[in-house]
């Protein structure tokens, strides 16, 4: 019986047309090592290294995903070892130094496998023929041709990284935490080249990646909104089964080389979500970018409603579109946290009865906090004639600040909640907007069917816990 092995085409494969292609040289390159590339890795590279009548790389930008442990930086080692070949200049990027050092590592290998003599120290009068040098500071890498001066950097990313140097071809590992402002600067170090490439290779993200080009790139070149652009995936549309033996084989295209089902079955399997992710090549289609993951969110939930040990501050948000009210409340616990929950949110068309009611019957509020011009004068009349306290409207600095200290507390664990699946659902699927001009920032919704008024109106009432000091109760001393 034949050996079952992965499947070696892609499940999505976007790819410009093209008759000529350099990858044939690279694999050849690559042989001579005396490994032999896995044919999904033939593909690749073929593909990525395709060129036009001028010789003019086709694929300007290359993206591809595959799961875990499949080998996808053996694709980018061989792109690495024909450009050393070829006199290009590449800059290996990648989001923890550990990897770009061990990419470094097996670049070199490579190299002296292939019959290169590292050259330790340089000599000026010295000829030197199918020599290297290696600059093998951790983070800061270097290997370099020394008869062409091909060279490949190895570097941890930051948003400054690169500032100043030019290469051929910027190749970003661990593609799912690039961030904008990595690429706003990372993006220029190709711009002088006469040929330039960028490859983006990683695995899809998972609720705690940071990085927003590498799913923006995907979904461009799926919905054809891309140009000179390559994308190939193995994946999954939706969640799997983690024990389907013929989904190991459909989504790994290692398997039956350096995979096999006896490394699988061993894996643990207790996270199903992110197991599809890892394993199955699952894109989620939310959380991607959200400036606050589910988990981060989830790591705060009380087992049970806390002790209130404050008044109790009550947010209210009007919607920016006019068509929503949301109302929380806040409070200090007896732990040292702040307390966190949605009362509601509806359709301003159900009017502010609801409001009003809760504010009548509830007891011990230190204040009300409301914000959106769409219904606050309103809000405000009604709670007058219910003969309620006038409520607070911030201004534009105190709304950044209220955003400030949700986040700061937030990331410091200081608040908790409930777990409340409305606010889970917004709070995970938010991104930063600018108010102002100085840097300060709320929150927005990435879905149009997702109001963040309630995520407002919670950073509201948090910020009146902070920020509103209790009125001390007179003692009578007889």
């Amino acid at each position: 019986m034949a050996k079952r092995i992965g499947e070696q085409t892609p499940t999505y494969r976007i790819c410009c047309n093209y008759t000529e292609t350099r990858g044939e040289r690279a694999l050849r390159e690559y042989r001579e090592t005396g490994r032999e590339p896995e044919p999904w890795q033939e593909t690749l590279i073929n593909d990525i290294m395709a060129v036009d009548d001028d010789g003019l790389y086709v694929h300007v930008k290359v993206g591809y995903s595959i799961p875990r442990r499949n080998g996808k930086g053996e694709v980018l080692t061989m792109r690495e070892l024909d450009a050393l070949e070829n006199g290009e200049r590449v800059l290996h990027t990648a989001h923890r130094t550990s990897t770009s050092s061990a990419a470094s590592l097996r670049l070199a290998k490579l190299l002296r496998d292939k019959g290169y003599t590292e050259v330790i120290r340089v000599k000026k009068d010295e000829t030197y023929e199918r020599a290297y040098t290696y600059s093998k500071q951790f983070g800061l890498e270097r290997i370099t041709i020394l008869d062409t001066g091909a060279s490949v950097d190895f570097r941890t990313r930051t948003s400054k990284g690169g500032l100043g140097e030019g290469f051929d071809v910027l190749i970003v590992d661990e593609a799912q935490e690039y961030t904008e402002d990595q690429r706003n600067t990372l993006q220029y170090i190709v711009s002088d080249s006469p040929n330039p490439q960028t490859i983006l290779c990683g695995t899809p993200p998972t609720s705690v990646s940071s990085g927003t080009v590498f799913p923006a790139m995907r979904n461009e070149c799926i919905q054809g909104e891309s140009e000179s652009t390559y994308w190939a995936e193995w994946s999954v549309e939706q969640m799997c089964d983690v024990n389907n033996v013929d989904l190991w084989y459909r989504t790994n295209p290692a398997m039956g080389f350096q995979l096999d089902e006896r490394k699988i079955r061993a894996e643990d399997k207790s996270n199903e979500v992110d197991y599809n992710i890892q394993r199955f090549g699952l894109w989620l289609q939310y959380n991607q970018k959200s400036a606050i993951s589910e988990n981060e969110w989830n790591d705060l939930k009380c087992a049970k409603v806390p002790e209130r040990v404050s008044d109790k501050i009550i947010g209210i948000k009007y919607g920016r579109d006019g068509m929503r009210v949301a109302m929380s409340i806040a409070y200090k616990t007896s732990d040292g946290k702040i307390f966190l929950e949605c009362i509601g949110c509806k359709n301003v068309r159900t009017g502010n009865g609801w409001i009003v009611d809760f504010l009548k019957k509830a007891k011990d509020i230190g204040a009300v906090i409301v914000d959106g011009a769409s219904g606050s004068s309103v809000l405000t009349n009604e709670m007058h004639d219910a003969g309620l306290k006038k409520p607070i409207f911030p201004n534009t600095g105190e709304v950044i600040l209220a955003n400030s200290v949700f986040e700061r507390d937030l990331f410091s664990g200081t608040l908790c909640h409930m777990g409340q699946p409305s606010v889970v659902q917004i709070i995970s699927n938010c991104e930063k907007r600018p108010i102002g001009s100085s840097g300060g920032f709320g929150y927005k919704s990435q879905k149009p069917d997702i109001d963040v008024a309630i995520m407002d109106s919670m950073i509201y009432a948090h910020w009146g816990v902070t920020e509103i000091k209790e009125k001390k109760k007179q003692k009578i001393v007889c």
